[in-house]
């Protein structure tokens, strides 16, 4: 099985087959030469106990059965001119089964005016990317100065952040945290340097719908309420319901968490936050300069229900309301996107979802409507044409690509293994997989009638058909993941001389030089 990501989604289905096919074999494709996804550049790194699965993960690659082929993308452009590009093509003739697990690298938008002409506006992936050492990011060098201006004088100091799930709470937490308690993290230099000079003194974070319906959960909100130093401004007690008792238990301790507050009193505070309900950016401001941002203007929004967790927005109202910063976060979701080879080899995927069209909770991948199939002698071209196969045999999801990005570590660990339960079933109980029967192969895959000798070679098939074609050396540009222990020893060794876990890389030169380093 080849599997094309390295974060969660890829090492927990990874895991479980393993553990229900014990003679297994497993290639990991990862396009940056190190691995482990969102867990190493998206979980907060004030959180290193979330790290933790990383052992878990390690455990699964020191099977003989794993291998880990970093610093190679599949099917769209390298991140690195010592990078490669394996088409996926390529891996469907190597393999019985392709799992697609690379997780959402895009941002989701708001399409208001202003929101990509005016600087100082950040998507959370770019911000989190950034203080993470994600190399995509290193340059991004937020402008934390406070000096935009709406010519009002006010909201210099402020960051305003859209969007009310915990990651726009881990920004809130990272801007106002003490600079001190980040040194000691595995943020990137350049991170810690900028936070240290930040003149960001208050955050306000803004959502859609009310208090009940918001989406950060109770360790967030009260690491933020615990945050020494950092006052919050109470919210409006009509936005609770009066009576906590009566909620469900995760929202009862959620509001009452939120009604108590801070520990730091607001007049004793040195910064501050709050949280904004009911309110939907229309347009952003510019400064005094004309290029950068200071203000965003909101539309009030009325909900079917303030009290029902579940309540939506049934009116955009036209009344307004403007709010002052000289920054802005945009934390209202990531997005997947296609594979380069999706619609050339029939594999449907869901724009609007942003996900690989799969089967739910299994994670089979379905066929495009228009994929075209190619039947035995017996049945007449048309004929197969209109029977496709409800999923394309061989081929599945997991993670966020599977299900969108929603979730934490838990419930993505939850999603892998449902996947990982239909492969194993489907390998137990006979059905088709990559190379067998053309009868369930798309037309464009070359309709093979059966499968061959060397059909399911895997790494060695790819180096030899693809080092063929693409005329590369795919070994000398691989990181494997002797490459990895090389990096993550470098990187541990760098933080031990500056007191701290880790001390990552944040450019891909300098993994791969790491990686060719190993003792």
């Amino acid at each position: 099985m080849a599997v094309i990501g390295s974060g969660p989604a890829g090492f927990y289905t990874t895991y479980r087959v393993m553990s229900l096919i014990p003679d297994a074999k497993v290639d990991m494709y990862e396009a940056l030469p190190v691995p482990f996804g969102l867990v190493r550049f998206g979980v907060a790194p004030d959180h290193p106990e979330v790290k933790n699965c990383q052992d878990k993960f390690t455990e699964v690659a020191s099977s003989p059965n794993f291998t880990f082929i970093g610093n190679t993308a599949i099917g769209h452009t390298p991140h690195h001119p010592d990078g490669q590009c394996i088409p996926l093509r390529t891996l469907l003739h190597n393999y019985d089964a392709v799992l697609f697990a690379y997780g959402a690298s895009k941002d989701r938008q708001l399409a208001i005016p202003g929101e990509s002409s005016l600087r100082r506006i950040y998507s959370a992936r770019e911000f989190v990317g950034w203080y993470n050492g994600l190399p995509e990011f290193a340059s991004l060098n937020p402008d934390l100065s406070a000096l935009g201006s709406s010519g009002s004088g006010r909201g210099g100091d402020t960051a305003l952040i859209v969007g009310q799930g915990n990651v726009a709470l881990d920004i809130a937490r990272i801007l106002l945290e003490d600079i001190d308690k980040l040194r000691r993290t595995d943020m990137a230099d350049y991170a810690l340097q900028a936070l240290s000079e930040s003149r960001i003194r208050h955050v306000s974070v803004v959502g859609r719908r009310a208090a009940l319906q918001a989406a950060f959960t109770i360790k967030e909100l009260r690491e933020l309420m615990n945050l020494p130093g950092v006052g919050f401004h109470p919210v409006d007690r009509l936005l609770v319901p009066e009576d906590l008792a009566n909620l469900p238990r995760a929202r009862r301790r959620l509001m009452e968490v939120l009604v108590k507050g801070s520990k730091t009193p607001l007049g004793a505070s040195s910064k501050s936050w709050d949280l904004r309900f009911c309110l939907s950016p229309v347009e952003f401001r510019a400064d005094v300069q004309g290029d950068g941002v200071a203000a965003t203007v909101f539309e009030k929004n009325v909900l079917s229900n303030l009290y029902d967790s579940e309540a939506t927005v049934i009116q955009q109202t036209t009344e307004r309301e403007t709010l002052d910063s000289s920054v802005v976060f945009r934390s209202i979701g990531y997005k997947s996107e296609p594979i380069a080879d999706f619609r050339d080899l029939g594999i449907a995927f869901d724009e609007r979802k942003g996900t690989v069209a799969n089967d739910g909770v299994h994670g089979r991948v379905a066929p495009a409507v228009n994929a075209t199939y190619s039947g035995s002698e017996n049945t007449s071209s048309s004929q197969q044409q209109q029977q496709g196969p409800k999923h394309f045999p061989g081929l599945y999801c997991a993670g966020w690509v599977k299900r969108g990005p929603t979730g934490v570590i838990a419930s993505t660990m939850e999603d892998a293994f449902a996947t990982a339960g239909a492969i194993a079933a489907d390998w137990r109980t006979g059905e088709k997989f990559l190379g067998d029967a053309a009868a369930a192969a798309p037309a464009v895959m070359g309709g093979r009638a059966g499968r061959s000798a060397d059909s399911a070679a895997g790494w060695e098939g790819v180096k030899s058909e693809y080092g063929i074609v693409g005329g590369k050396g795919l070994v000398d540009s691989a990181v494997d993941w002797k490459g990895w222990l090389a990096i993550d020893r470098a990187e541990k060794q760098m933080g031990k001389e500056q007191g701290k876990q880790r001390l990552k890389f944040t450019a891909i030169d300098e993994m791969l030089s790491a990686a060719k380093a190993r003792s």
